[in-house]
């Protein structure tokens, strides 16, 4: 069976057993879609594994071992489309229309950074190199230049940077800020330079101001 035909018949499975007043069996299902008991065996499981159908009792009394039901689980299907980048396309355009935009970005950025830096592990005594790789688990592709620089091969939100690129600049120098704060680091990122070379973003430290 072809992949948009298995799919229409296990959308028909999901939507008999929502619109049931109670649970079904297999054989009452089957009929219901014209199908096979075994091909509604094999959605039943897959709806079940992907956590949209459970098992539940019979209420019927009658003789030998309970018929086996189903029912559909109730609330939002897990397995639906996401569509985080128009999110996060309106949370930047947001924030760029905010008066105080940048000092608010870098702030939230800072935020994600505290949280990040909490469960890096201590792997370097060297808090740039910390630093690289933690951004390097967060997908920056990052590579040390020298002591005091990062270079950041890959923006995780690429095309909201092209298009509001000091807003999400900010948000990943406050990252990097947060981050190095949290180690209570002697160094912070002074300033992130955005595509100072095609294809490559820098991230530039410095020592962290006395109080």
């Amino acid at each position: 069976m072809a992949d948009d035909a298995r799919r229409g018949r296990r959308d028909a499975v999901l939507r008999i057993l929502k619109d049931a007043p109670e649970p079904l069996g297999i054989a009452e299902i089957a009929e219901r879609i014209a199908a096979h008991p075994n091909t509604v065996r094999f959605h039943l499981d897959k709806l079940v594994a992907a956590g949209r159908v459970e098992r539940a009792r019979s209420g019927r009394r009658v003789p030998g071992r309970p018929a086996q039901v189903f029912r559909a689980v109730r609330g939002m299907d897990p397995a639906g489309p996401r569509h985080y980048r128009l999110l996060a396309d309106a949370l930047a355009h947001g924030l760029a229309a905010a008066p105080d935009a940048r000092d608010r970005a870098v702030e939230a950025g800072r935020a994600w950074g505290l949280r990040s830096a909490a469960d890096a592990p201590a792997a370097s005594a060297d808090d740039v190199e910390r630093l690289t790789s933690l951004l390097d688990d967060l997908g920056f592709a990052p590579e040390r230049r020298d002591e005091a620089r990062i270079g950041l091969r890959h923006c995780p939100f690429l095309e909201l940077a092209e298009s509001d690129s000091p807003v999400v600049c900010d948000v990943h120098l406050g990252l990097m800020r947060g981050a190095l704060e949290r180690w209570e680091s002697p160094v912070t990122v002074d300033r992130l330079e955005a595509f100072a070379e095609p294809g490559l973003c820098l991230a530039v430290t410095a020592p962290r101001a006395r109080p």
